[in-house]
């Protein structure tokens, strides 16, 4: 019998869920016994909810076809920290992504391809940073692609980009004025993919919420088919579901080159003209909220009614794993948390436990079912066939302020208590009994019940009820599988290293760039100076020289920062060479207060030194708020070491062991990242950095 506050059920001595938490109350306690039950009186003190009833049925044909949910690595440098977690730790973390039956499960991983530009969290390596240079293995996307088709070989993959190198627009931040170019550069990644990796991409995309050239989409189906790729699909525009939608209605080559119409933060709803296009509609980005109940309850909500209301038949959630510094824009917006590769400490996420209600019980190539979906109380539900008998059923109650994603608003609803009641019809009748998996999101006790596997519902003539509470989500289905893996706790969580050292002396690294670095503009790769005598054979070089076509507003200086934000006194000491003649500069820097698609308005303590044998003390990385300059006697094409010491309210400066400037005040920023750079998109190399 339900206890009066609504909470535990008992049913003599079985009690259900995590700890009797988040258990709806199932004809008083009926389901939980497993005995037979169906619309007909209900069972001991049950209250009397609202009651409405729904027919499942595929005798009239069926719905579109469900293409999976996936979530994206990149737009960018979000995988950033998940590369340099040791084992166990890392596959663990890939499993709870990938593996099927598992955890998160996912149908679908969708990647940047790296064009070496600022893309939210940082930026990502271009497989061509200039045009006669191809490199296959740079970044960690080729590896997640890997690892992904390691667990689930019938993942599909997406290939996207956010920015591009500066020699596909020849000058302008333009990738489409040489469309045979862009093409070209595209369609070598995805011809890559397979040649080093084995990988086959299923989907490119055109570019990520930027104007679409038509001429170049034709041009890009063109290459494709010409280099054997016909089995490529097609996805645009990536943005909003116009103009795309509108523009394929007119034109007929374009509606004959495009397999999807993807639009990103849909809020559940789509357009006229994209549904007479009649082509497969995705929100191909959507999700980008804080990982929290709150997180979980709009991820629950969206999977289902982007069905419901907008007729998609994918979700695609940024981003995959929050693995980049908390502190930067949007930190925490993955599906689960992995930002500490130095401890070893990871957090599998709620909504890591609402994907898996879709994605362990339903596969791409299923089909939805020709229902409504919205419920009389509030919340909603879909359900999936294979065509071959199986049946699965997801439920959502979702209240408003439980349930809002980062964008766009969410007008107002209510969702209440109620009783659903199922009529099982056409090939469904036969069905006896569904298995049970139930979340309940706890608000209020602050005491979540997550994918928990209930007793199976046993189906009487043809129908089931089910009574729902608020925030709830269960999925119903004649598949056996489902799995919540009782695994072991990762490592407590720890701040990053107060006395960290990289000497960058490693003859095969198994990524291009050093541990912790995460690059806020320019890309800083390991690098091997054949000609030095012996003490700098093995360096970091920042190796972009031109501005690339921008996403987001790219400083005008290289950066990439490392440590922990909570930092306020350090020591920064650096080995610097610049490469650059007369007008080359280098810095290091502590303090540093921003990163990500903000970086241009970085502040911090910068300590330069240039080519032209000055040097500056800035107060931010645009170097316009000088603290401090004069002449140090550096040149370019030698070694120098630089040393930053920011204590309390005061800053200095070492050059090559010996005081260049002393106690210049400093204000703000009072806390932040160590960093290192450049004055410009120019080369320049770094050795033996040290950070206390």
């Amino acid at each position: 019998v339900r206890d009066a506050v609504g909470g535990a059920v008992r049913c003599g001595a079985v009690r259900c869920g995590a700890g009797g938490m988040g258990c709806a109350a199932l004809l008083g306690g009926c389901l939980l016994l497993g005995c037979s039950w169906g619309p007909g009186p209900p069972g001991v003190g049950a209250a009397a909810l609202p009651t409405a009833t729904y027919v499942l049925d595929d005798a009239g044909g069926l719905g579109r076809q469900f293409d999976g949910i996936g979530a994206v690595s990149g737009g960018g440098a979000t995988s950033r920290l998940l590369v340099n977690y040791q084992e166990p730790y890392r596959s663990q973390i890939l499993d709870y992504l990938f593996k099927p039956n598992f955890g998160a499960s996912l149908h679908i991983l969708k990647v940047e391809i790296g064009g070496d530009g600022q893309s939210t969290d940082g930026t990502e390596p271009s497989h061509m940073h200039y045009e006669n240079d191809e490199n296959y293995f740079r970044g960690y996307e080729w590896w997640l692609m890997k690892e992904a088709k390691k667990r689930n070989p019938k993942i599909k993959l997406i290939g996207l980009p956010w920015t591009f190198p500066a020699w596909i627009g020849k000058g302008e931040n333009w990738p489409y004025d040489y469309p045979d170019v862009t093409a070209y550069y595209i369609v070598s990644w995805i011809l890559g993919a397979k040649q080093f990796h084995d990988l086959d991409i299923d989907y490119i995309g055109i570019w990520n919420e930027r104007a679409f050239s038509s001429k170049y989409i034709k041009l890009l189906r063109y290459t494709l088919d010409k280099h054997g790729l016909q089995q490529v699909r097609i996805i645009a525009s990536d943005r909003l579901w116009e103009p795309i939608s509108f523009v394929l209605l007119l034109d007929s080559e374009l509606h004959g080159v495009v397999d999807v119409i993807g639009a990103h933060y849909p809020g559940t709803k789509t357009v006229p003209n994209a549904l007479l296009t009649k082509k497969k509609l995705w929100s191909s980005e959507d999700y980008s909220t804080f990982n929290d109940e709150v997180g979980a309850g709009c991820w629950a909500r969206i999977l289902n009614q982007n069905y419901v209301n907008g007729n998609m038949t994918s979700t695609i959630a940024w981003n995959l794993v929050a693995s980049y510094y908390e502190e930067l824009p949007f930190g925490r917006c993955g599906l689960m948390t992995a930002q500490e590769p130095w401890s070893g400490h990871y957090k599998v996420e709620a909504p890591i436990w609402i994907t898996a209600h879709t994605t362990q019980f339903t596969q791409p190539g299923w089909s939805y079912l020709q229902v409504d979906g919205h419920l009389e109380g509030g919340g909603s539900f879909v359900a999936l066939t294979d065509g071959l008998g199986n049946l699965t059923i997801i439920i959502e109650t979702m209240s408003h302020n439980h349930s809002q994603c980062i964008r766009p608003p969410l007008p107002h609803f209510s969702v209440t208590s109620q009783r659903a009641t199922f009529y099982l019809k056409g090939s469904f009748y036969m069905v006896e009994t569904l298995q049970v998996w139930h979340s309940r999101l706890g608000f209020e006790s602050g005491n979540s019940s997550l994918f928990q596997q209930l007793h199976p519902v046993k189906v009487w003539k043809g129908s089931f009820s089910l009574d729902l509470n608020v925030d709830e989500v269960y999925t119903l289905t004649t598949l056996k599988i489902g799995q919540k893996c009782g695994c072991p706790e990762p490592p407590p969580p720890q701040p990053f290293p107060s006395n960290y050292k990289d000497d960058f002396n490693i003859r095969n690294p198994p990524f291009s760039e050093a541990s912790n670095f995460a690059d806020q503009t320019g890309v800083f790769e390991y690098f091997i100076n054949a000609s030095d005598p012996g003490d700098h054979v093995f360096t970091l070089r920042q190796v972009v020289v031109q501005r690339p076509i921008t996403w987001a507003s790219d400083a005008d200086q290289t950066i990439s920062v490392i440590g922990n934000f909570q930092w306020v006194n350090m020591t920064v000491t650096c080995d610097i060479y610049i490469e650059k003649q007369r007008d080359g500069g280098v810095f290091v820097a502590g303090r540093v207060d921003n990163g990500g698609i903000y970086v241009r308005r970085t502040k911090g303590v910068f300590f330069w030194v240039f080519a032209d044998g000055t040097y500056r003390v800035t107060g931010d990385l645009a170097g316009e708020e000088i603290l401090m300059k004069g002449l140090s006697g550096v040149r370019d094409n030698a070694w120098h070491t630089l040393t930053l010491i920011i204590q309390g309210p005061s800053a200095s400066g070492l050059l090559n062991g010996y005081p260049l400037w002393e106690n210049v005040t400093i204000s703000k920023p009072s806390n932040g990242w160590a960093a290192i750079g450049t004055r410009s998109f120019e080369f320049a190399q770094f050795d033996n950095f040290h950070v206390e």
